[in-house]
């Protein structure tokens, strides 16, 4: 009976912990989870249920590896949100699998998603045709975007949180000297001062950092 009233305290605080702690690392829906996400959630639950494994084990042993768990998903997250490069390490990049049409099948294997799972998502949005995809970008998430040749297009950002992305200048066929260039006529020479970038309408569209 001393053992059942254990776990039942023990399952109280815990709920009101976890729920504590998904707060504290951030609103996110559960399919635009990172993998570090994931893998901090699923090492969460496990030490959760060897906390309700056995309750004569010292209850503090598994409340400090979750706040250590905590610690690390914010530190983590805090360096994200500075360094562009290091965000697309810990949470990967899109991949472009349709352009123009044309399913591209080099990336296809790379991200070793097949036919079935691109049409798959191509019906749950209404999509019959490959042929009407302007572009098809695979989320880190899993998730596919795509944009119609209809609909309004995609705006390839050229600069994020002052990193330059150069895949993206090859896309509109523009190169770095090109940017450096049209950055000097709006007497910007520091990349780093620069928020984010597109090329909208024949002219960059520019949002400097508010702190620099």
């Amino acid at each position: 009976m001393n053992d059942i009233l254990i776990i039942i305290i023990r399952t109280f605080i815990l709920y009101w912990l976890i729920l504590g702690i998904l707060r504290l690392m951030g609103k996110r829906e559960v399919g635009e989870l990172s993998l570090f996400d994931l893998v901090v959630f699923l090492l969460i639950a496990e030490v959760a249920a060897f906390a309700l494994d056995d309750p004569n084990d010292n209850f503090i042993h598994s409340i400090i590896p979750m706040i250590i768990l905590l610690l690390i998903q914010i530190t983590v997250s805090y360096i994200s949100l500075k360094s562009k490069k290091f965000r697309d390490k810990m949470e990967g990049v899109p991949s472009i699998l349709i352009k123009d049409g044309v399913i591209i099948e080099k990336e296809m294997r790379k991200q070793r998603y097949n036919l079935d799972d691109l049409l798959q998502q191509l019906r749950e949005q209404q999509i019959g045709s490959v042929q009407v995809v302007s572009y098809a970008f695979l989320e880190p998430s899993g998730n596919l975007s795509v944009f119609k040749k209809e609909s309004d297009q995609y705006v390839f950002p050229l600069i994020i949180d002052g990193d330059i992305q150069e895949s993206h200048l090859h896309m509109i066929g523009k190169n770095i000297k090109w940017l450096e260039a049209e950055l000097e006529k709006q007497l910007i020479q520091d990349v780093q001062k620069i928020f984010y970038c597109s090329y909208e309408n024949e002219c960059l569209y520019i949002q400097l950092k508010t702190s620099f």
